[in-house]
C-alpha cells in the first residue's frame, strides 16, 4: 500500500510536507525549468508590500562559512502588479501558492492581506513580522508579543484563509511570540527567519554588505533553527512549519521529528534549483523504507 505523504495545515491539507521558502524561489515561474512544481506541498513567493521596493543598494549578498548573508531589502513589484500580472502566472503553474505579506504598519498588513483574501487561487497568507514598525520607531513587530499579536489579529479579521505567521529568532524566547500570535488567531506558525548578521572586507575595512548588516541562512543556522521548532512545536497547538538550512532528506526529517508539520526549503534552492522537487520523491521513499504509513507519524516523533 502506498504510503500517505499528506500533511495539514488547519483545515488546508498540502500533498506533502515540502514547501519553498520565501524569497529564495522567486514567483516560482523561475524554477520550472528545475522543478516539476505540481509535485510540491506549496510554493512561497517572494514578500509583497503594499507598494513596489527597490531595495537595497549592493552589494547586498555574500557568501559565508555554511550559509550566506542577503540585505536585498524586501525588493518586489508590490501588492498590485503581483495581482494582475504574477497571480496570472501562479494560476496555471498547478501547484498551491502561498503569499507571503511585509508592512510597515498595522494598516499595511490589513490591508493586503484584504486584497488577497479574495483571490480564490492563493492557498494561505504567510506574514513577515520580521519587520519594523515605523510608527514605533522601527522596532520589529515580532520582537515583541504584543505586536505580533495585533498583526496576527489584523490579518484574521480580513481574511478566511489559512494564516501563517513567520517568526523571527532574533528574539529572548521565541515561544512568547509564538503562543501570543497562536491566542490572536493564527492558523500556523513558520520558522525561523534569518539571523541578523554581518561581514567584513579585511583588505578594505568596510563591511562586505552596503547594508552593513544582513539576514543569516543556510545551514549555518539549522542547529538553532531545529532547537526553536522544538521548543515552539510544544508551546503551541498550531501547526510548525520549519526553515532553517534544510538542505537534504536528513534535515527535513529532523525537522519533523523536532515537531514540524511541514518545512520550508530556502537558501539550499540557490545551490540546487531542483532540490525541493528531489526531496518530494526523497521523503516518499524514506516514509516506505522506515515501514512508516503516513507523515504525520514522524510530527514530533523525537525520543527525549
Amino acid at each position: 500500500m502506498a504510503v500517505d505523504t499528506k500533511v495539514s495545515i488547519g483545515a488546508w491539507q498540502l500533498a506533502n510536507p515540502i514547501m519553498t521558502a520565501s524569497g529564495t524561489f522567486g514567483y516560482g515561474e523561475e524554477f520550472q525549468p528545475y522543478v516539476d512544481l505540481t509535485s510540491l506541498g506549496a510554493i512561497v513567493v517572494k514578500g509583497i508590500s503594499l507598494h513596489p521596493r527597490p531595495g537595497n543598494a549592493p552589494p547586498r549578498v555574500v557568501e559565508t562559512a555554511s550559509g550566506m548573508l542577503n540585505a536585498i531589502g524586501l525588493q518586489n513589484v508590490g501588492v498590485e502588479r503581483f495581482i494582475t500580472e504574477k497571480m496570472a502566472m501562479l494560476r496555471g503553474l498547478g501547484v498551491p501558492v502561498v503569499v507571503n505579506i511585509l508592512g510597515d504598519s498595522l494598516e499595511d498588513y490589513r490591508e493586503l492581506a484584504a486584497r488577497l483574501a479574495v483571490i480564490d487561487d492563493i492557498a494561505a497568507i504567510e506574514v513577515n513580522i520580521s519587520c519594523p514598525n515605523v510608527k514605533k520607531g522601527g522596532v520589529a513587530f515580532g520582537t515583541d508579543a504584543a505586536m505580533a499579536a495585533r498583526v496576527t489579529e489584523a490579518v484574521c479579521a480580513v481574511t478566511r484563509k489559512p494564516v501563517i505567521i513567520k517568526l523571527s529568532p532574533n528574539v529572548t524566547d521565541v515561544t512568547e511570540i509564538a503562543r501570543a500570535v497562536e491566542a490572536a488567531g493564527a492558523t500556523a506558525v513558520s520558522l525561523i527567519n534569518t539571523l541578523i548578521g554581518m561581514a567584513i572586507d579585511i583588505k578594505t575595512g568596510r563591511p562586505k554588505l552596503a547594508n552593513i548588516m544582513g539576514g543569516l541562512s543556510g545551514p549555518a543556522i539549522k542547529p538553532v533553527a531545529l532547537r526553536m521548532v522544538y521548543q515552539v512545536a510544544r508551546a503551541v497547538k498550531i501547526p510548525v512549519i520549519g526553515i532553517g538550512g534544510i538542505s537534504c532528506l536528513a534535515d527535513v526529517v529532523e525537522f519533523m521529528m523536532a515537531g514540524a508539520t511541514a518545512v520550508q526549503i530556502g537558501t539550499a534552492n540557490f545551490i540546487n534549483p531542483a532540490l525541493s522537487g528531489a526531496l518530494v520523491s526523497e521523503f516518499a521513499d524514506y516514509l516506505e523504507k522506515s515501514g512508516r504509513q503516513s507523515a504525520t507519524e514522524l510530527i514530533g516523533s523525537v525520543r527525549v
